[in-house]
C-alpha cells in the first residue's frame, strides 16, 4: 500500500493557517542570496528542497497533517544557510525579518481624511487628535476574504502587496483612504494575473 504524503499547514503570527508553499521558500532563499551579494537561483531551489525535505521527514509516521510556525521554517532556512555556507544569507534573513517585524510596529493607519496641506503635515507629527491604529496586515486579509471572497492565499499575496508599498512611503502614518486604493488596485491586478494564466 502507497504511504500518503501528509499536509503542511503553516500557522502564521496572527493564528491563521496556510497550506505550505515549496515555491515561497526558494523566494525567500533567493531574496536572502540577492541581498548577500550572491544571487543564485540554482542554489535557492537546492537549499529549499533540502528544508521542505527535512519538514516532511520530521512527520510522525501515519500523520495526515503537519503544522509548523511560521517562524519555525524561518530558523530551519536560517540553519540550512549557515550549514551550507551562506552564513551572510542567514543574516541577510534575520535581518530582514527584524527590519519587517519592526516597521509593522513603527507604522500606523489613520483613519481620517486629508482634505489639506495641514492635514498632511499630520503624518510626520508625534501627536494627532484623529485616530490611529497599528498596522496589521491580517486586516486586509480579513477584509478580501469577508467582503470580496478572495481565498485566503490569494489575500495573503495581495496584503504582503500592499504592505511593501506601504512600507516604502517611510512615512510613519498612512492614510486608511491610501490603504484601501492600494488593496483594491493590487487586488484587481492579483485576479487579472490569475485569470490569464487560467487556460481558455
Amino acid at each position: 500500500m502507497a504511504t500518503r504524503t501528509p499536509k503542511l499547514t503553516v500557522v502564521k503570527a496572527d493564528g491563521t493557517r496556510e497550506e505550505y508553499f515549496h515555491t515561497k521558500v526558494i523566494g525567500t532563499i533567493a531574496n536572502a542570496l540577492g541581498s548577500s551579494g550572491h544571487p543564485d537561483i540554482h542554489a535557492a531551489q537546492e537549499i529549499a528542497d533540502a528544508v521542505t525535505f527535512f519538514l516532511y521527514r520530521t512527520a510522525q509516521s501515519g500523520d495526515s497533517q503537519i503544522s509548523i510556525s511560521a517562524p519555525e521554517i524561518l530558523s530551519i532556512i536560517k540553519t540550512v544557510l549557515a550549514d551550507t555556507g551562506f552564513e551572510e544569507a542567514a543574516i541577510a534573513v534575520s535581518e530582514h525579518h527584524f527590519e519587517r517585524k519592526l516597521k509593522r510596529c513603527r507604522v500606523e493607519v489613520i483613519r481620517g481624511r486629508l482634505d489639506g496641506l495641514s492635514d498632511a503635515e499630520e503624518l510626520y507629527a508625534d501627536h494627532s487628535d484623529q485616530p490611529r491604529s497599528k498596522w496589521d496586515k491580517s486586516m486586509i486579509v480579513e477584509y478580501l476574504v469577508a467582503k470580496h471572497r478572495l481565498h485566503r492565499q490569494t489575500a495573503r499575496t495581495v496584503a504582503s502587496m500592499v504592505e511593501e508599498k506601504v512600507f516604502n512611503l517611510g512615512l510613519p502614518v498612512v492614510p486608511a483612504e491610501l490603504v484601501k486604493q492600494l488593496v483594491l488596485s493590487d487586488a484587481a491586478a492579483v485576479i487579472r494575473a490569475q485569470n490569464q494564466l487560467q487556460p481558455a
